[in-house]
């Protein structure tokens, strides 16, 4: 796993941000879905704020795991499909460096501390989560969003069969504070949280008529395909390339480079588009 770090902007206060919570829908300027060009495009904005940034990502093989963008000063992570490379996953791995507003309340940061009972108090009644007794971790689900608590060993009974009475609070009169917060996309109702469950996650739906991952047929002649350098290719075709969704017919002229988006040939010459053509 290849870690790319961005050296540090002097004056930086650590995990001195507010960011508005959107459940189902993103944290602050990043939203669910979004391409991770545009996730760049919005930290280089504001490297005051995003100062320390670390990308990583599977060298080997690395359409196999995850993009992620690492903010380590703020606490969370941001996942991206490697295929498509759209954001489909949002955690914040340390709550205590983020504090997060939702309904002009704020949770989590070092000043307010993110339990479960706060959480339960501000987010609403819900139905009861999953205790995982492996990982001791009990996870609490609303709406493309979760909170994973730690459970201590000593209060593993407060979790019967699994589930626990809500607001959870423990014999001694405290109560658990969240370890992790995850935010996913919620149109497909699954459960997203740590472990196993964070695969669940996938990037929402692309809008109608979206020109990303767009369908591309080639009027089917004779082929020559070949590999010039990483995600650039020559394509020798007889007469055109026609996108379905834009609709636009590109007829071929000898040869046509095609760059910055990654092809794959499927069946009769049909190939997705995830990134920009450049002619």
């Amino acid at each position: 796993m290849l870690q790319r770090p961005r050296r540090r902007c002097e004056g930086t206060a650590m995990g001195a941000i507010v960011l508005d919570l959107r459940p189902g829908l993103g944290i602050g300027p990043f939203s669910l879905g979004m391409p991770i060009c545009e996730a760049f495009a919005l930290i280089e904005q504001q490297p005051n704020i995003y100062d320390v940034v670390h990308v990583k990502y599977l060298d080997e093989e690395p359409l196999m795991l995850d993009v992620v963008i690492s903010l380590p000063d703020h606490g969370f992570h941001l996942r991206f499909d490697p295929w498509s490379q759209r954001l489909r996953l949002i955690e914040i791995f340390d709550v205590k460096r983020l504090q997060m507003r939702y309904a002009a309340s704020l949770i989590g940061g070092p000043s307010t501390l993110a339990t479960f009972v706060a959480v339960y108090a501000l987010f609403g009644p819900t139905f009861p989560g999953i205790y995982d007794k492996d990982r001791g971790v009990y996870t609490l689900f609303y709406p493309g969003l979760s909170f994973a608590f730690p459970i201590p060993s000593q209060y593993t009974g407060c979790c019967h069969d699994g589930e626990a009475d809500l607001p959870l609070e423990f014999p001694d009169g405290t109560t658990p504070v969240t370890c992790r917060v995850s935010i996913y996309d919620s149109s497909t109702d699954s459960k997203v949280g740590v472990g196993s469950l964070m695969d669940k996650a996938s990037a929402p739906p692309l809008p109608s008529g979206s020109l990303y991952m767009e369908e591309v047929h080639v009027k089917e002649e004779a082929v020559d395909f070949s590999l010039i350098l990483f995600n650039v290719y020559v394509i020798q075709l007889g007469e055109e390339l026609w996108f379905t969704v834009g609709g636009q017919h590109i007829p071929f002229v000898g040869h046509m480079k095609w760059c910055g988006g990654v092809c794959f040939v499927v069946g009769q010459i049909k190939w997705w588009v995830g990134f920009d053509r450049l002619w």
